[in-house]
């Protein structure tokens, strides 16, 4: 029998609980165990970790423990509880997608993104809870209900990948996966205090997917500091023959960054892109905290900001497209099944043209070449990652800010789907709160390909808002 150390708890890096179930200091059974002691703690209240089974948990740590005494070589994640995004197919598990439609789904395989984590070592225990279909940045449906932001449960986890953001911050899982088309890895890091990124296009290759050259949403990791996310990130990343977009860098390239050198780093600062962003004056005040901190760290700070006006309307279209592409014959098959946000999206797609997804994609275009123009004078782009901090758990969205009406549910997320289109890597990283003490995230923005620099940046960052 192991002897945990006193020092290692479910708060712990995934990185140490990894290491330490290598070195057989602590057993993954005895890991598992203080998950599952955590997740009864605040499960409950939190609603974070939805489907989860601690018998099949119990058997996979098993199998995990007799691998390793076997002598056999074993994965970076070895030995670690995961919860996968309930939107992420793991087979033989039950897989939801937020929806009653699909509430008694059991997939039969797992889906790539799934594949690559649990042959790193990871076992399953659960599934982390997401919004009807992942659509909205407040977790929320009639399945499994709604969840609360770990540090203040009056308010949104944010979404659509708000369970697995809870579920972390709140020590329930060491890493989660999730999924970003308008924020959905970094909108809910940002209100629960953890890191989530958004990797490049074709970073981390997704399989089976309806369309493989449909490009708004990427997988992604998420994890409660930067060090950790590059570890997850090294195992989903790396090229898959089934993903033709999927980039060709090996995923073991992410792994263990260090901080990027912060003197003379050429920093573009924007806390509303030009006016064409709404944003609280807490969160304004936390992004330009941030450009302060680069800047006594010696970073080239300026306030400048790429033209992003084209990507309201290209987000908005290429959205609905998909929607209408993905969902439409279940939305004609299941009329009152959806929540009405989502099913005027869809309707909203019914009603595209062609010329109009053409446009979307034209716009896209110039979109890139801008961002390819604006790299070239600028390492990072600092901008808000959400608009708002976190709302009442009770509102859909927020319906204003700064006394200003949000007219719709995607309106306040502006700051984050302008990225989306643009098919660069952004990372959220915590660095301050409100007034009333509820996390605010920074978003880091870096050219296509620049995910390895993007997390030294980021590391530092963190770094800064440690210090």
């Amino acid at each position: 029998m192991s002897h945990p150390t006193a020092s290692l708890s479910v708060d712990s890096t995934a990185r140490d609980q990894a290491a330490a179930v290598r070195r057989r200091e602590i057993s993954a059974r005895e890991l598992l165990d203080l998950h599952l002691d955590r997740i009864a703690a605040r499960n409950p209240e939190l609603n974070a970790i939805v489907s989860l089974d601690e018998e099949r948990a119990r058997a996979g740590a098993a199998a995990a423990d007799e691998l390793l005494a076997s002598g056999a070589d074993v994965g970076p994640l070895h030995g670690l509880p995961f919860a996968f995004k309930d939107t992420h197919a793991v087979g033989g598990w039950r897989t939801t997608y937020g929806s009653t439609v699909m509430a008694d789904n059991v997939p039969e395989r797992d889906e790539l993104i799934v594949e690559r984590v649990r042959a790193a070592g990871a076992f399953t225990i659960g599934k982390t809870n997401v919004p009807e279909f992942a659509a909205g940045s407040h977790t929320f449906n009639k399945v499994f209900g709604t969840t609360l932001n770990p540090v203040d449960p009056t308010r949104s986890a944010g979404g659509s990948s708000g369970g697995a953001a809870c579920a972390l911050a709140a020590g329930m899982v060491p890493l989660a996966d999730g999924s970003d088309m308008g924020g959905s890895l970094r909108n809910p890091a940002s209100f629960c205090g953890v890191v989530g990124m958004r990797p490049s296009l074709g970073r981390v290759p997704e399989w089976p997917l309806y369309n493989q050259w449909e490009t708004t949403s990427v997988g992604g990791p998420m994890a409660r500091n930067v060090g950790d996310l590059a570890l997850l990130l090294s195992v989903m990343a790396g090229p898959d023959p089934r993903a033709p977009q999927a980039l060709g860098d090996p995923g073991a390239s992410f792994a263990a960054p260090v901080p990027a050198p912060l003197a003379g780093l050429r920093v573009a600062l924007s806390v509303d892109l030009g006016g064409a962003l709404e944003v609280d004056h807490e969160v304004a005040a936390v992004v330009e905290a941030a450009g302060r901190a680069l800047a006594g760290a010696g970073a080239a700070v300026g306030a400048s900001y790429p033209d992003l006006t084209l990507a309201e309307d290209t987000f908005r279209t290429l959205r609905a497209w998909h929607f209408q592409a993905k969902l439409g014959s279940l939305l004609a098959a299941h009329p009152d099944a959806f929540k009405p946000s989502l099913a005027d999206n869809i309707r909203l797609g019914e009603a595209l043209t062609g010329a109009d997804v053409a446009r979307a994609y034209t716009q896209r275009t110039a979109l890139s070449e801008t961002m390819r123009s604006f790299f070239g004078d600028h390492d990072v782009l600092v901008l808000p990652v959400s608009q708002v901090p976190p709302f009442p758990a009770t509102s859909e969205f927020p319906t204003e800010i700064n006394g200003k009406p949000m007219a719709t549910y995607l309106d306040w997320m502006r700051s984050a789907y302008f990225i989306t289109v643009t098919g660069c890597p952004a990372i959220s990283v915590p660095f301050g709160t409100t007034s009333s003490g509820l996390p605010v995230g920074v978003q880091l923005v870096a050219r296509h390909g620049a995910d390895r620099q993007l997390l030294e940046v980021a590391l530092a960052v963190e770094g800064l808002a440690a210090g």
